[in-house]
């Protein structure tokens, strides 16, 4: 097969073994739980993140200083504490796998089930149960499918991730922002609103991988972690894992391809996929090909590039497609565009009569070439109107399950709801789209209300009374994209 690492120089140097194999201290055996003594659980979790922590900082910084180290020795790292701090970073209350098993029913003597688990996975008798498939809606009307492993996956799952994050975060690329520690979408949409604004950036290339989590082939994804991961024990669970297959209406279906998206471990290896399929080439075609500025942000699948010349788009776009093709993957016909936008797009349209910029979709938000009170080129960011449709429908939906609740009872509720949707988009420059949302919001609690009764009591005045009493008004939560971006890049 191709090797993505080869292909520059033609040369592979001899990798050096790892000699973080022993651990950092002596493992110190432990005082009996008291049942129900929540004092002596919260420091049991706290001792068991410093100890991981610590572990893991060794591993951090080999990798750090040493980018071709190939790390020999990590099973070790997943132990019962890391698999602790591991079954505490799942979410309570997520659907259980195929095993039936709950948050809460697995906490029940936690100790031992995570002794006999590490001891499983330590002598190679661990064995992954299919993910149970499900289908959550899409903003097009289109189904997601997700796969739901059992609880003691996602724990194993999780350990793992922790070990190798401690690796790969030295690796990643500064453009790469999805499901990384210390980085979050917002963090994405900073760097892309500063980037077309600091930069000369004349042209935007909205790429759409399709059926990306479904398409990655798991041969080249083991080929890419070998590159640093030398421990066949850690490749060997992470096949398990891809080979363990899934449920579907009572039929077990492997796949040679796939990560199982929604899983603990498929976002990191979708990045590690990624990182070497398109980062790593993307930087280099930067640096090598292109005539005029160039950006680049991703998060996850999604992908935005900024050009100053148009030709530097085109080229760039068939080489992308080849190069994704090499490694089973290939760009959504309708999904990828490459459209005129930047401080410039609004007068060379006008000249050519074509009106308004074109405008682009990133993580639910739409991009504008818009301008500022002043009359300077200013980014607006709305929110997608699909996305708020979706939203919307969900909204009225859960109305009617709940439409003989008491009041305060359903205000609670959407107050939640409100608050939950302002905390992602209340952002400069999408004021009107908040009070859009929250005026159809209170709408639909308006007619649910009517709907209860013969008597139809609920006017205006009566039903702005009741949102202002129970709904947050619309302002702007985050900071302008550049004075966050600032603070955390402050070079």
């Amino acid at each position: 097969m191709h090797d993505p690492e080869k292909s520059d120089s033609g040369i592979v140097a001899k990798k050096p073994t790892n000699k973080t194999g022993r651990p950092v201290a002596e493992a110190v055996e432990r005082r009996p739980e008291t049942k129900g003594n929540a004092d002596q659980q919260n420091t049991l979790r706290t001792q068991s993140r410093a100890g991981v922590t610590q572990a893991l900082d060794r591993v951090r910084q080999a990798a750090r200083h040493r980018k071709k180290e190939v790390f020999t020795a990590l099973l070790h790292h997943i132990n019962v504490d890391t698999l602790r701090t591991a079954f505490y970073a799942l979410k309570r209350k997520a659907a259980p796998g195929v095993d039936g098993m709950t948050w809460q029913d697995y906490e029940a003597d936690l100790e031992l089930k995570l002794m006999d688990l590490h001891e499983r996975v330590d002598r190679g008798a661990y064995r992954p149960q299919p993910s149970r498939r499900t289908y959550i809606p899409k903003a097009d009307g289109k189904r997601r499918p997700l796969a739901i492993a059992a609880l003691e996956d996602k724990i194993v799952q999780g350990a793992t991730v922790m070990v190798l994050n401690a690796i790969y975060e030295g690796d990643f690329l500064g453009f790469s922002y999805g499901f990384r520690p210390g980085r979050g979408p917002h963090d994405a949409l900073n760097a892309l609103s500063t980037a077309i604004t600091k930069r000369k950036v004349n042209w935007i290339l909205d790429a759409d991988i399709q059926n990306f989590f479904g398409s990655v082939s798991q041969e080249w994804l083991v080929c890419f972690l070998e590159h640093r991961i030398g421990d066949k024990r850690i490749i060997r669970l992470i096949q398990k894992w891809l080979r363990a297959g899934i449920l579907e209406d009572g039929t077990v279906t492997v796949d040679d391809r796939g990560t199982g998206q929604g899983s603990v471990a498929s976002p990191l290896l979708a990045n590690i996929y990624l990182h070497y399929v398109l980062d790593l080439w993307a930087e280099r075609w930067r640096r090598r090909e292109a005539t005029g500025d160039m950006i680049i942000v991703r998060y996850a699948d999604d992908l935005v590039v900024g050009f100053e010349h148009e030709g530097d788009a085109g080229r760039f776009l068939d080489a992308m497609r080849t190069r994704l093709e090499e490694f089973a993957l290939s760009l959504h016909p309708d999904k990828t565009r490459l459209i005129k936008f930047g401080r410039h797009a609004a007068a060379d349209r006008e000249k050519r009569g074509l009106g308004k910029p074109e405008t682009f979709m990133f993580l639910g938000f739409t991009f504008i070439c818009g301008k500022s009170r002043g009359g300077r080129f200013q980014i607006q960011r709305k929110t997608r109107r699909d996305r708020m449709k979706a939203k919307l429908a969900d909204i009225k939906t859960e109305l009617r399950r709940r439409m003989h609740q008491p009041i305060p009872e359903q205000g609670k509720w959407l107050k939640q709801v409100v608050t939950g949707h302002f905390a992602y988009y209340a952002v400069p420059t999408n004021s009107r789209a908040l009070s859009a949302f929250r005026h159809f919001v209170s709408d639909l609690w308006r007619r649910s209300l009517r709907r209860r009764s013969q008597k139809d009591g609920f006017t205006w005045e009566r039903m702005t009374k009741l949102a202002d009493d129970w709904l947050p008004k619309p302002r702007v939560l985050h900071p302008w994209p550049d004075a966050r971006f600032a603070v955390k890049h402050p070079r």
